[in-house]
Order: structure tokens, then sequence, then C-alpha cells
């Protein structure tokens, strides 16, 4: 019993004991300083009390120093993790906005800008390509040396280039209907320019698909290219590839004996409308692709953009059906040799309307075969195109 008693008493003074060693000691008349206040900084610092007795100014200082320091340490830290955190959120923000909007695009071309760049610049140099073959097409058309070869292949081959060659080829020309009854006595050195204008229109047009298949090849194999974008780069591929045989077969109807012989052989307007309305559709689809990848639809929810596209389609549908039927007419125009018949604008002749523009039978033949007729559509054509872009 006595000693539970004793032992009950020594741990009491043993833990009095320790307390006291572990409390911080201040001098004599110095009341302990009150503790500080947590306050609601917004690094979790506090409000600091200082001690209100102006005696030992040694206790005094150490006390605030070290409150001090770690109230500055703890500051100082969670300030720069404020600003860190705060960049980071601010980065990630910006790039979830850009992915989002960027999402909302319907982008065409994948591995980002550069590959963008690279397939938009190959697809405007393709369509500037197209737009000189049309011009190229026209001035053989004008020239008249668009049957000055009468045969053709595919893959095409070199020019004459010997005398020897260019014998064989003019003795080609002289069997055909055009050297008989538009051409007969024609030299050596007039053919040669006549077939250099038709051979350098007919290898424009292969050079198009060396410099649209292998860059093509090129940019599917690198993983550029969508699969929307493959198969509507694939079906202007293969519409460029049939407009070879479509030249081959217009050629080939001005290559065959006229029904009468008071008429100049020539190709056929239907075939010659083909072939330039092919053209056409060639260079549009390439011109739209180009510009898709380049400047890809925004999302469709975006007001700014309907609004948009609702005005300049508003003129755009108007003008493209004039600017086509125009272009179309044009084709039948030179084909039937329509501008021979009248050579005056806006009027025909006299007349606004010529007398016999529905002379034909079937009534739809006037459209295509009608020399009046079609020059009358081509003329008029011109004149409302001119009044919508007023």
């Amino acid at each position: 019993m006595m000693g539970s008693r004793m032992a009950a008493a020594l741990f009491r003074r043993g833990k009095a004991h320790a307390s006291a060693l572990m409390a911080p000691r201040f001098p004599r008349g110095v009341p302990a300083p009150v503790p500080p206040m947590v306050g609601s900084g917004s690094c979790g610092g506090g409000l600091l009390t200082l001690p209100r007795s102006t005696g030992s100014v040694l206790s005094a200082s150490r006390f605030f120093s070290f409150h001090a320091l770690r109230s500055f340490g703890s500051k100082a830290l969670m300030g720069q993790c404020t600003r860190k955190m705060s960049t980071t959120v601010a980065a990630l923000n910006s790039s979830v906005t850009n992915t989002t909007a960027n999402s909302g695009f319907k982008l065409l071309v994948t591995k980002g800008p550069q590959a963008q760049k690279a397939i938009g610049t190959w697809l405007f140099g393709c369509a500037s390509w197209v737009f000189c073959l049309v011009i190229l097409g026209g001035v053989t058309r004008l020239t008249r040396s668009g049957l000055s070869m009468t045969d053709w292949k595919f893959s095409g081959g070199l020019p004459p280039m010997s005398d020897e060659e260019w014998l064989l080829e003019f003795e080609k020309y002289k069997l055909s209907p055009e050297y008989k009854r538009v051409n007969k006595g024609m030299n050596l050195e007039d053919f040669k320019f006549i077939y250099w204008m038709e051979y350098g229109h007919r290898m424009w047009g292969r050079a198009l698909g060396f410099l649209f298949s292998v860059p093509f090849a090129y940019f599917v194999a690198k993983g550029y290219v969508t699969r929307q974008l493959g198969l509507r780069l694939s079906a202007l591929f293969a519409l460029g590839a049939g407009q070879g045989l479509i030249g081959w077969w217009m050629v080939k109807s001005g290559l065959e004996e006229p029904a009468s012989e008071y008429v100049q052989p020539r190709v056929s307007p239907y075939r010659l409308a083909t072939h330039l309305t092919s053209a056409f559709v060639i260079y549009c689809g390439i011109l739209w692709t180009a510009l898709s990848v380049v400047m890809p639809d925004p999302p469709a929810g975006s007001m700014n953009w309907v609004n948009g596209a609702a005005k300049i389609r508003r003129l755009a549908i108007p003008v493209s059906a004039v600017v086509g039927i125009t272009a179309i007419s044009g084709a039948f125009v030179a084909g039937n040799d329509a501008g021979h018949a009248y050579n005056s604008f806006p009027k025909m002749g006299d007349t606004w309307i010529p007398e016999d523009v529905f002379t034909m039978e079937p009534f739809i033949r006037n459209f295509f075969e009608n020399t009046s007729t079609v020059q009358w559509i081509f003329s008029e054509s011109r004149v409302v195109l001119g009044l919508i872009l007023k």
C-alpha cells in the first residue's frame, strides 16, 4: 500500500518536471504571451498578439522573430504555391478551350497545321494548273488545232523528232476531213504549229495527273488525309483520268466525214460541252476542297457562321447558275459555229430575239443545235450575269 502511494507520487513529480522543461522560460515580471489567434488569411496565416509587457526585450524579440519567421515562411511558400497553381490552371483552361474550339471544326487533315498548309498549297497549285489547262484548251480551239493529231494514247508519247517522223504525221493529217475541206494545201511548217498546240494541251493534262497523284499518295502514306478527304480526292482523280477519254471521244467526232459536203468538219457540240463541263467540275472541285482544307467549317451551332453563309449563299447560288449556263451555252456556240450567224451584241442583228429560234423539231433540239437559239441564250446569259454582279 505504501509502495503504491510512493510510486504514484514519483510519477506525478516526473510529469510536472517534464512539463516545466518543455515550456518556454520568460524573465520574472514578464507575463506569458497570449497565444496567437488563427485568422482566415489566404495562406492560412493568423493574427499575432505581441507581449504586452515592456520587460525583457531579448525574450520578446526572440518570440517575435520566431513567429514572424514562421508566418513569413508560410506566406511565401503558400504564395508561390498559389501562383504556380493559378498559372497551371490558366494554362489548362487555355488548352481545354483551344481543344474544344478545334474539336468543333470539321477538319479534313490530320497531323497539325503544317500538314494542313502543305495539302492546301498542293491543292491550290492543282487548281491553278487546271485553270491554265482550260485556257490552253480555248486557245487550241481558236487556232483550230484540236484535230491535228489523228491518234491518241492514254500515256502519251514523244513528239516527232526527225523530218521523217514529221512527214509521217503530216500524211496522217492529210487523210482527215479537216485537211481536205479546210486546210488543203497547208505546208509542213503550218502543220507543226497546230500540232504543237494540240500536243501541248494533251501533255499539260497528263502532267496534271502526275502532279495530283504523286503528292496524293505521299500524303496518304504519311497519314495526313482523313477518310472524307481521301474519298473526295479519289473521286476528283477518277474524274481527271476520265477527262482524257472524254477529250479523245470529242476529237474523234471531228475526224469523221460530215453528213453533207457543204458542212465543215467539226467536233460534236454535245461532246465539246461535256468536255468543257467536266473541266469546270474538276476545277471547282479542287478549288472547293482546297478552301475546305485551309478554312474548315466551324460548328453548325455558330450563329455568326450560319448568318454569314446565308448571306453569301443568296448571291452565290444565282451567280453560279448563270455562270454555268453561260459556260455550257458557250460550248454549244463553239460546237455549232453559232458565232458566225450573229456578231452583234446585245441585239441579234436588228432584233432582240431572232425569228428562227424555235424552228427545229423536236423542240428540244433548238437549245443545242439551232445556231440562233444557242447564240441568243449565250448572249442573254451574259447580260443577266452582268446585272446580277452590278
